[in-house]
């Protein structure tokens, strides 16, 4: 390996690969393939897009979808400046434009109108027809659309569409089994590796409990949240019940059932 490619692996965002995701996201990216990714709040699925890209050495635009968001938000729209009526590119357009990584978090969140501007770049067109413009943009060499959602508890009433769904291949990613999100807090956090266990171990506990009404159970990026305080010189159960409990939940009854849960496997 010589010092330019030492140098770029340095420079890629870190991410533990689990059960041969890399290569899979790496033949869809050659073969041209939009990609799917499912999986829970906080696992991990927006670094590893963000790993991917730079390995893939592509620039990536992301865009945070909200049920507010429109396709002109994603297209682009005409505005008004000091020169008259001027045309603004949308995120999406520009990656289509430059031939960059686009990509669309938790998709289901938008709007269903929103989602169908996708479905000619989704598919063996590869195109964005920009309807105010009367421009259809072929995709530049090195566009990929990559989208993802939490088939979790709180989208049960919101899904995409079969027509938007079958123009991807899906990957399917849940939080990492103890020892590899031991070393991930460890490595993201800096905390020793004792108390990345214990973290781990909380989140464990908490993940099993099936009763309580939370919409989403701990995630990985919690617990580093948690583990930063900790070296910043917070105690582990304040910690905890900062960016773990009352990160979770509003509800007194829930945090106060949460907190015993800490207590038994932290300590207080």
């Amino acid at each position: 390996m010589d010092h330019s490619e030492q140098k770029h692996l340095e420079q890629v965002p870190y991410y533990a690969e689990q059960g041969g995701e890399a290569a899979l996201f790496a033949h869809a990216f050659a073969q041209r393939l939009p990609v799917l990714i499912k999986g829970p709040t906080g696992c991990g699925k927006t670094r590893f897009v963000e790993h991917m890209a730079a390995r893939l050495g592509r620039p990536l635009i992301t865009v945070s979808c909200h049920d507010d968001l429109s396709a002109a938000d994603l297209v682009g729209r005409h505005l008004i400046s000091e020169r008259g009526t001027v045309w603004a590119d949308g995120p999406l357009t520009r990656a289509v434009r430059t031939g960059a990584i686009c990509y669309l978090d938790e998709v289901v969140e938008a709007r269903k109108d929103t989602t169908v501007v996708l479905h000619p770049l989704a598919d063996d067109r590869r195109v964005l027809p920009i309807e105010r413009t009367g421009e259809h943009i072929a995709a530049a060499p090195g566009f990929m659309l990559v989208v993802s959602y939490n088939p979790g508890y709180q989208n049960v009433l919101k899904s995409l569409k079969p027509s938007t769904r079958q123009r991807f291949i899906a990957l399917n990613f849940d939080y990492p089994v103890p020892e590899v999100e031991q070393a991930i807090v460890t490595r993201e956090s800096g905390v020793d590796a004792a108390v990345a266990q214990r973290l781990v171990a909380l989140a464990q506990a908490l993940r099993r409990l099936t009763a309580q009404d939370l919409e989403e159970t701990v995630s990985t990026r919690l617990l580093v949240m948690a583990a930063r305080l900790v070296v910043s010189g917070i105690t582990l159960p304040t910690a905890c019940q900062a960016a773990v409990v009352d990160a979770l939940t509003d509800d007194a009854d829930t945090a106060a059932a949460l907190a015993e849960v800490v207590a038994a496997v932290i300590g207080s």
